[in-house]
């Protein structure tokens, strides 16, 4: 099995509330170092990423940056990041960071965190990329949006095949073997048209 290159982490651009989610995102950078693996991420040197980014560089890892030219000029940017690449926009930064990575890890954030992972894996659907995305539910954070996704498929909103597209797991190792194990999905097209 071959390991993944890079990895995209969404993270929030605050630390949230205790130091349970700031554990978790040290968690996972010590990880990704230990795999042997690069961290991308929004280029912040705040909040859950700029700790991620941290840590990493710490232990001797690597970690890109990628920020919009208006988030740079609020001097939010992380100057130590192994590469730090600004672009124009915000759209810009979400494609640059998913061409730059294997697969995908969300931790917990805001609206900017969850507009990354479903604009990610609404790109999955749409058979843009079959890069794996996986939810790290620290604490039970991301329940109730795990609870409104199943409502969305029993409501014909969302396709069970597409939901099968985001995996979801309260440790990261375990999070890390779904990650990497194919899904038929990968390699098969599903009906996108809108259930009746």
């Amino acid at each position: 099995m071959e390991k993944f290159r890079s990895i995209c982490v969404y993270c929030g651009s605050s630390t949230g509330r205790g130091s349970t989610f700031t554990k978790a995102a040290i968690e996972l950078a010590e990880y990704l170092v230990a795999e042997g693996c690069r961290l991308v991420n929004g280029g912040g040197s705040i909040g859950l990423m700029g700790v991620m980014t941290n840590r990493i560089l710490e232990l001797g890892g690597e970690a890109i940056g990628v920020i919009p030219m208006s988030l740079k000029v609020r001097e939010v940017a992380h100057l130590g990041m192994t590469e730090l690449i600004v672009v124009p926009d915000m759209h810009s930064r979400k494609l640059t960071m998913v061409n730059l990575s294997d697969a995908f890890i969300c931790l917990p954030g805001g609206f900017g965190t969850l507009d990354e992972l479903f604009e990610t894996l609404t790109w999955s659907q749409l058979y843009l990329h079959r890069k794996p995305i996986g939810i790290l539910n620290v604490d039970g954070f991301f329940d109730p949006l795990l609870q409104m996704l199943s409502r969305m498929v029993q409501e014909n909103f969302l396709k069970a095949e597409a939901r099968a597209l985001l995996h979801t797991h309260e440790e990261i190792p375990a999070l890390f073997e779904k990650l990497y194990s194919p899904s038929k999905y990968n390699s098969q097209k599903w009906d996108t048209e809108p259930a009746d």
